[in-house]
């Protein structure tokens, strides 16, 4: 699985070694047997809900305690901050003297799903969509079947929400430059999925994304391709989900996003950064084509209403049912009477019109979307009358369907990890990148997935060729990591180099082919340059490849680190050892 690789010591002799990687990779491929796929029963969902939950730390909150921490998508998190603030401003008291105060930390719903699992250092969750709320019900009612098979003296209640509101809404849409939107027919005519994939087909250059289906947005999308796919818009099954001819039209569809990844508010921190060069259209709340519009009024986004239909983030307040297992504390009652003062203040006229003028709509459908101070008012780019078409939300079991099917049906993966081993990695530093290759490998789920790993300190250390994740490629490779030891310089853009060089060599551009690489060091040891790597990643422009790059530490490349990543499309993160982990977890969404 693996070989050790000399040190390069010139372009000739880098060259002469890829070719020789190229002839074992071919010798190889050519012998190795296909692995059958795993049935769907054997998915890892990203929603962990297998294996032990990690213990909560200590948890604790006075018995009369009347402040009200909520846990809020990233998405709604500043506005709903804005809000809690103006709520707090009110100083309203319970009956014993207590203030109502309300406190908001921000947390992704997969996060905020599985802390609510445990013992949660919050009271409420808001996150984008009941779909999170609907996952918590199931899982929690799944431990509950556990508890009453286990026959214990005091099983946990059948529920974990007690109580909720909803406060405002916003369509999921197709965000795309003016331009852009109107190559796509916009507005003459309704923009479809079909048309989406039959550009970016037709366009080597376009660019298309929606989050994975960690994110409400990815998973709301991909619930949309499915509809479409089975020509419904209400009413999907597991049957008409899984029919042929619908997991071809969804794969046609998926089959031309350029990758996954985060949520809207990544992605628009990356079009910041990097301008329409990053991507044409993406999926996201309609929230965010105004809230980009109202900074940029010079560079539009236009909101496309998918002619299938659409489905619509609802953004919940639930109250959680606490108290029902050893040790954790239960909702004090004036933490209830916060809770009840909070959703009213929500549901409230003065905060339904701040929720309005912050891109979203209204939960109190009283309130005109196309009044004069409304952001929809003489507003183009965005329709209050739309979406012509609301898709019906799917039962929970259909949602499940949808989601493993799904790694069935999206663009399968090509990855490099390319990881730097050198001298300066020595001690927990090499640790916790270890466990973190490790963590990235746990994440991918799809068995159409291919991962190879390219370590390097002075040269190219080892590697492992590309293999599809089954159960023996995933022991070979944790192996391959265990083996890791640090030593030597920082041959970066040689390494890097090899893992473009060996993808190029696979052609495969059905699949996304990328590069990730991390490392804690200056440049030191290569005899390529960025220049070299550059004309690579362009020698094939049909075979686009993404390089995303990761500081570890204060002493990272940044420099090189974010060049690397303008040439591959990808992007530049820095992370320490708290956090490396986490963020392998964050960037194998993308895939």
């Amino acid at each position: 699985m693996s070989r050790r690789m000399p040190r390069p010591a010139s372009k000739q002799q880098h060259s002469a070694a890829l070719w020789i990687i190229a002839v074992v990779v071919l010798i190889l491929l050519g012998c190795a047997s296909i692995v059958a796929f795993n049935t769907i029963t054997s998915l890892v969902g990203f929603f962990t809900d297998g294996g032990e939950t990690p213990a909560s730390p200590a948890v604790s909150w006075e018995m009369d305690s009347a402040e009200l921490t909520i846990a809020v998508s990233p998405v709604m998190a500043p506005v709903l901050s804005d809000l809690a603030e103006s709520f707090n401003a009110q100083s309203l008291r319970a009956p014993d003297g207590k203030s109502l105060k309300v406190s908001v930390v921000p947390y992704d719903p997969e996060a905020m799903v599985q802390t609510a699992m445990q013992i949660p250092p919050f009271q409420a969750i808001s996150p984008d969509s009941a779909l999170w709320l609907d996952r918590l019900e199931q899982l929690w009612a799944e431990r509950t079947a556990e508890d009453a098979d286990q026959d214990r003296v005091m099983p946990i209640g059948q529920r974990r929400i007690s109580v909720q509101t909803r406060y405002a809404v916003s369509p999921i849409v197709l965000a795309a430059w003016e331009d852009v939107a109107r190559r796509l027919g916009w507005p003459d005519k309704p923009v479809s999925w079909q048309d989406v994939q039959q550009r970016a087909t037709q366009d080597p250059d376009f660019k298309w994304s929606h989050a994975n289906t960690k994110h409400a947005s990815g998973l709301l999308a991909v619930l949309a391709e499915f509809y479409a796919g089975a020509g419904l818009t209400r009413g999907l099954t597991v049957e008409a989900a899984t029919d042929p001819a619908t997991l071809e039209y969804v794969k046609a569809v998926e089959g031309t996003v350029r990758f996954y990844g985060e949520n809207e508010d990544r992605v628009v921190e990356q079009l910041k950064d990097e301008g329409r060069n990053f991507l044409d259209l993406f999926v996201a709340q309609e929230r965010i084509v105004l809230d980009w519009n109202r900074q940029n009024p010079n560079e539009r986004l236009i909101a496309l209403y998918p002619a299938e239909g659409t489905l619509w983030t609802d953004h919940p307040l639930a109250l959680l049912e606490l108290g029902q297992s050893e040790g954790e504390p239960a909702v004090t009652k004036n933490q209830q009477r916060t809770y009840q003062a909070f959703s009213e203040f929500l549901t409230g006229v003065d905060a339904q019109q701040r929720l309005l003028a912050a891109g979203y709509r209204p939960a109190d459908l009283s309130i005109a979307l196309d009044g004069s101070d409304s952001p929809f008012a003489n507003n183009n780019a965005v329709d209050w009358r739309e979406p012509q078409t609301t898709l019906q939300m799917p039962s929970p079991e259909v949602v499940d369907v949808v989601r493993d099917y799904w790694y069935y049906t999206k663009r399968p993966t090509n990855v490099y990890l390319v990881v730097d081993t050198s001298g300066s990695m020595e001690g927990s530093k090499l640790l916790a990148a270890q466990s973190a290759l490790k963590a990235f490998l746990e994440q991918i789920a799809g068995d159409r997935d291919r991962v190879g790993i390219v370590e390097f300190g002075s040269g190219l250390k080892d590697y492992s060729l590309l293999a599809t994740l089954d159960y023996g490629t995933r022991q070979q490779l944790n192996g391959m990591i265990d083996r890791m030891e640090a030593a030597g310089g920082t041959a970066l853009i040689d390494a890097v180099y090899a893992a473009v060089a060996t993808l190029q060599r696979e052609e495969q551009p059905d699949a996304i082919n990328a590069v990730v690489v991390m490392t804690d060091g200056l440049e030191n040891e290569s005899g390529y340059d960025l220049y070299d790597l550059q004309a690579l990643v362009r020698q094939n422009p049909s075979l686009p490849i993404v390089i995303f790059t990761i500081g570890f530490g204060d002493d990272a490349d940044e420099e090189t680190l974010s060049a690397m990543a303008r040439i591959g499309g990808g992007q530049f993160r820095r992370a320490g050892e708290a956090d490396i982990e986490e963020l392998y977890r964050i960037i194998s969404t993308y895939f």
